[in-house]
């Protein structure tokens, strides 16, 4: 193939440098005969004594009017010569380096330069990656946290923080991009790589303190103890799983379908993380038993993210019944509130101000009416009605000419924290829980409430406007999913589609700029070996939004067991796998590689039959 640079240029252009070199050579050979001319011109017939240093060059010199003599006149042509082919060419390289710089016409661009579109991709694949890899490395510190203190885990805590915050600002920058304008390639190029240049940066500070994490941790030395944390972590969750059904029940008779359906598949999904940790603790109990301690390590980081996944599932549907009932006890106050603020609205004349005051009111009026009679009539949504009533109130209590209360603001900021607080949640936990075919768009969007939450002074605006963005990150993540597929909807094998769809294990490459297997990024996006032996890792399959789907097995893999991140042959055919190579997530990112060699009874069905889009 032809690069853009050549294919506007002659096949001949690329001798141009060497012809530009062979001229600058000749013409200054040309002006050193030149200069030397008058030296070598014949005399009056006696030879010059050029052996010594004395007689001749000092009578040379000293004659100035003599035949075969040099003078200072004869030199000044040739000097003046070479000075000015010396400033004509200095100028000729400023002005071609300059115009290099300046140059935007098509097909001539610097060589090396990655092309916008790209780089905006390779942005999105740096912001997905490092965002799994801050998440997966909280989990594997709340778990160390718990065995032995906070105290322990702070300089490690310290740089989980630190990547946090690094891709806070990479995600602002990312939301600020889409507003710089289109013909402004300039402005947006430099804005995307510094969002790469965070993302490295976040993923250095994390794959820095790794070794010293996993010497905390030591697993390979402690297998036995961290084994028996986690089966009891999955007794625990077990006991809890008939009790959060219940809970679910509930939520299904008492409350609207809006309510409920968000969390409705938390238990199944649970159940099948549980299934794949009771799995892979069996098999880290056997490899600790041949004392086979890599893959004892494997399994066992394996279990550990399924059960923090299934805490994560299990423990939604226990905050949503919570946070409804909060939501149904502060509905009266919200109410009673919005009926204050209707009558002061209704003591302003109406010939002192224009229709927007009576337009709100009626709206007000009528948003309150229609939540009482649902409230009345029969199951509704508290947390939706609390955030309707609310967001009516604050439209009306916003309006210039109605005298406002000085505890309005506060009073509506407070309440309005309630939905706005549970919708954030509810879009981590999803994040969470299908963070390896979530997309940079509804991280964007997450990361973006999160900000507003976090601000100070924190006001209602901001309030309502993270509750609309962390629903609308909800939304574009089960976008995302329904995208990929749904490994759930196949017969029950050992949970590994739900592993892969939860980011437990890594089947593609660390993205461009995350934190490598190796302590450090790779700005060149090569596959990542977590291991060291050679073995290349798998091909990496986008989905919608730029985030990548690890577990999508390339054309030449050695598996063949229908299980490629969920996705299957169509046939639906049972396969065996000899050995299927996934990377396991751990602090810093993925660094193990865990190596299944289990028959799989069933291949995973998706509810896709489409495959994702390119980025």
């Amino acid at each position: 193939m032809t690069s853009p640079l050549n294919r506007t240029r002659s096949r001949r252009a690329t001798s141009s440098i060497a012809v530009r070199v062979t001229h600058t050579v000749l013409g200054g050979l040309m002006a050193l005969g030149w200069l030397l001319l008058p030296v070598a011109r014949p005399g009056d017939g006696r030879p010059p004594e050029w052996q010594g240093k004395g007689q001749a060059v000092e009578e040379v010199s000293a004659a100035s009017g003599q035949r075969g003599g040099t003078s200072a006149d004869d030199l000044v042509l040739p000097v003046a010569a070479v000075l000015v082919a010396g400033s004509l060419a200095a100028y000729a390289s400023v002005r071609r380096t300059r115009r290099a710089r300046t140059r935007t016409t098509p097909g001539r661009a610097v060589p090396g330069t990655v092309p916008l579109a790209e780089l905006d991709r390779l942005a999105g694949q740096s912001l997905v990656g490092t965002d799994d890899c801050v998440r997966t490395s909280a989990e594997e510190l709340d778990s160390v946290a718990a065995l032995f203190g906070p105290e322990a885990v702070e300089p490690y805590a310290e740089a989980v923080e630190f990547a946090r915050a690094e891709l806070a600002v990479a995600f602002r920058l990312w939301q600020r991009s889409d507003d710089i304008a289109p013909d402004d390639e300039e402005a947006r190029r430099l804005t995307l790589e510094e969002i790469r240049a965070r993302c490295a940066e976040a993923g250095r500070r994390l794959d820095a303190e790794a070794p010293g994490f996993d010497l905390l941790r030591a697993l390979e030395r402690d297998t036995p103890a961290a084994l028996a944390s986690a089966e009891a972590r999955f007794r625990k969750l077990t006991g809890r799983t008939p009790a959060t059904r219940t809970t679910l029940a509930g939520l299904h008779e008492r409350y609207a379908p809006s309510v409920y359906l968000p969390v409705a598949g938390h238990v199944e999904q649970a159940k099948d993380r549980l299934v794949f940790a009771t799995t892979h603790l069996n098999r880290a109990r056997q490899a600790l038993d041949r004392t086979e301690a890599a893959r004892a390590v494997a399994c066992l980081r394996a279990a550990e993210g399924a059960i923090g996944q299934a805490d994560v599932l299990l423990a939604g549907v226990d905050r949503l019944a919570g946070e409804l009932v909060v939501a149904e006890d502060r509905l009266p106050a919200a109410l009673a509130r919005a009926d204050a603020c209707l009558a002061r609205a209704r003591t302003v004349p109406a010939g002192a101000v224009g229709g927007a005051l009576s337009g709100r009111v009626a709206h007000t009026a009528s948003v309150v009416a229609d939540v009482r009679r649902s409230a009345a009539d029969g199951p509704y949504d508290p947390l939706d009605a609390l955030r309707r009533v609310l967001r009516a109130t604050a439209a009306l209590v916003g309006t210039p000419a109605l005298a406002r209360d000085e505890e309005d603001g506060p009073f509506l900021r407070d309440e309005a924290l309630v939905p706005a607080r549970a919708a954030v949640t509810s879009a981590d936990d999803f994040v969470t829980t299908h963070r390896a075919v979530v997309g940079v768009g509804a991280r964007a969007l997450l990361a973006e409430a999160r900000r507003r939450l976090a601000g100070s002074p924190l006001t209602v605006a901001d309030v309502q406007r993270a509750d609309v963005l962390a629903r609308e990150a909800r939304q574009l993540a089960e976008r995302d999913v329904r995208t990929y597929g749904n490994p759930y909807a196949g017969p029950e094998a050992d949970g590994v589609g739900g592993a892969v769809l939860g980011g437990i294990l890594c089947g593609g490459p660390v993205p461009e700029g995350a934190p490598a297997a190796d302590g450090g990024p790779r700005p060149d996006g090569d596959p990542v070996d977590p291991v060291g032996d050679g073995s290349p890792a798998r091909e990496e399959r986008p989905v919608a939004n730029g985030g990548p789907a690890p577990g999508a097995a390339s054309s030449g893999s050695a598996s063949g067991d229908g299980v490629s991140g969920g996705r299957t042959s169509g046939d639906g055919a049972s396969r065996t796998a000899a050995a299927d190579s996934l990377g396991v997530a751990s602090f810093g990112g993925p660094r193990t590689r865990y190596r299944r060699a289990a028959a799989v009874p069933a291949a995973v069905r998706t509810g896709s039959a489409t495959p994702p889009p390119g980025p």
